[in-house]
């Protein structure tokens, strides 16, 4: 008799049915009598939505046609689902327009913006288009343990909720939450990602196309984020000076950091080519910055192409511009100017990750070998001065004979 596989599952937050079986005309017939039923290509097999009572329509559809096996189909508990949540109310899509706006005109940066609404819009959501007049500290509190935790969403995106919440209730008066008593969480303490020079001469070798090989050169030889990479303009670059301008990095910033005479060749080699008109990194549209989406690919093949069996991203780059530095010497807080970071402890966190210091710490794991190598040479002495032959120090000299 002919076999289906049957399987449940979440997959995309959903309860989902897979129907799996060699191509066979009558069992594709069969198939499709079920309802709601589609053919998934990437997955190679017949999808439903999750029901209590799905299995039981299976059976009895194939009864008498295929042998169903149903091992890996498991019961889907209500509470194993993520809940379902309406959309946004008119009047709260208005709120956050407003607050869109006012963020706006405060000239956050863009995707500040972008992450703070969503944040808000997802928090408004959970409580189900609740009145924000009415919402309080104990509602902000239950959207952490009962959705984000519940989600084991990471605790940076728990803190951008509480930003976000923060301060639209800062902006509004007369309201009861009051979110400077909610905690945060506490978050864990990472270090950065580290490649060697020789990783990164392979990944930025990778490319042979000009374009790509010269976005992920700079972005290495001037320590770049990504978007202050996308945001260069032909006229930031200072070649009689080798200097290049960064104008409005995070925070607002602008700073100046070097910029060698080799990639200034590249970069000249790369304009011949491409002949770009505002922006130094341009996509398909002439006068249009390159999309992150594109580079996070360049970087991704780069990677691929070199062989690198870790999945290196664009920032580690970054990273790793930093801590060669200071293997190489140079002063920590030059370093933060270059990296244009606000505060000291976030450029310390590279002297953790540098090997100028931990290659001078000496393990004392060596030290008992050489202990070890100390009483054999002083053994091999006092039992071959002499001519010694008693019994006891033969056997000594044959084992440490044996032992070199």
């Amino acid at each position: 008799m002919k076999q289906i596989f049957v399987k449940s599952g979440i997959w995309k937050k959903q309860g989902l049915v897979l129907i799996e079986f060699p191509f066979d005309q009558e069992l594709i017939k069969l198939v499709k009598t079920i309802p709601n039923i589609l053919w998934n290509a990437g997955r190679k097999a017949w999808i439903l939505p999750y029901r209590d009572e799905t299995l039981n329509q299976i059976l009895d559809t194939f009864k008498g046609k295929a042998w169903v096996d149903y091992s890996q189909f498991q019961k889907i508990l209500p509470e194993a689902l993520p809940p379902v949540l309406p959309n946004l109310s008119p009047h709260l899509t208005q709120e956050i327009d407003e607050f869109t706006a006012w963020m706006q005109n405060r000239r956050y940066a863009a995707s500040t913006v972008h992450t703070y609404s969503q944040c808000l819009s997802l928090f408004f959501r959970y409580l189900q288009n609740k009145n924000p007049e009415e919402i309080t500290s104990v509602d902000l509190e239950n959207f952490h343990q009962s959705y984000i935790l519940k989600r084991k969403y990471s605790a940076s995106f728990q803190s951008q909720v509480i930003n976000a919440v923060k301060l639209y209730f800062s902006t509004k008066l007369n309201r009861k939450l009051n979110p400077v008593t909610i905690e945060r969480p506490r978050q864990p303490k990472l270090l950065p990602h580290v490649l060697s020079k020789e990783d990164v001469k392979q990944i930025l070798e990778a490319h042979t196309n000009i374009k790509h090989k010269t976005m992920l050169s700079l972005t290495y030889a001037c320590g770049l984020r990504r978007g202050e990479l996308l945001g260069l303009k032909l006229t930031d670059i200072d070649s009689k000076r080798e200097l290049l301008r960064i104008n409005q990095g995070k925070g607002a910033k602008d700073r100046i950091v070097p910029i060698s005479p080799k990639v200034i060749e590249m970069l000249r080699e790369y304009y011949l080519a491409e002949k770009h008109r505002v922006y130094l990194f341009e996509g398909l549209v002439a006068g249009h910055p390159y999309s992150e989406k594109s580079l996070e690919n360049v970087m991704n093949q780069a990677v691929k192409k070199a062989g690198l069996k870790e999945k290196a991203t664009l920032h580690w780059l970054r990273h790793s511009y930093a801590t060669h530095l200071h293997e190489g010497g140079t002063d920590l807080r030059l370093i933060q100017e270059l990296l244009g970071h606000r505060s000291s402890k976030t450029t310390e966190i590279y002297t953790h990750v540098s090997t100028k210091s931990l290659q001078k710490v000496k393990s004392p794991f060596d030290d008992l070998w050489k202990i070890t190598a100390t009483k054999s040479g002083h053994l091999w002495r006092l039992a071959t001065q002499k001519k010694n032959t008693k019994p006891k120090f033969k056997a000594v000299i044959n084992k440490l004979a044996y032992i070199k």
